[in-house]
């Protein structure tokens, strides 16, 4: 699959399938994580809504995140996980996910099938 293809199966699967947006993320990057979707599907279960309250982090960006960690093994991870979070940001506005689901002129400010999207984006943008 090439870059396009990942970012339209996991908005996909957030949008059609059912997964929230930290496991759409995970199982769209499967290939890229040395788990099987089922694992990264288990793992991303409860990064959902800002890990429950939309007051935290972006699942999306948690998921990306995530699968930069697995990726490197946790080898210099850190300086990563900035860059794909600043460029998340720079893409959708913000981090948190009350934030991006504050409502303006009766739309959010980034919409979570967009966050998925961007979130991969992002992802192959600074891992690549």
């Amino acid at each position: 699959m090439n870059i396009d293809e990942i970012v339209e199966k996991a908005a996909d699967l957030k949008m059609h399938q059912g997964y929230n947006c930290t496991q759409a993320v995970t199982v769209a990057l499967a290939e890229e994580s040395g788990l099987s979707e089922e694992q990264l599907k288990a793992l991303g279960g409860g990064f959902c809504a800002g890990m429950g309250n939309m007051k935290a982090t972006c699942g999306a960006l948690i998921g990306a995140i995530m699968i930069a960690g697995l990726k490197t093994k946790g080898n210099k991870t850190l300086p990563l996980a900035k860059q794909i979070s600043e460029d998340f940001e720079s893409r959708c506005g913000a981090l948190i996910c009350k934030d991006l689901k504050t409502l303006t002129d009766g739309k959010p400010l980034c919409p979570c099938e967009e966050c998925v999207r961007n979130a991969v984006r992002a992802y192959f943008k600074i891992m690549y």
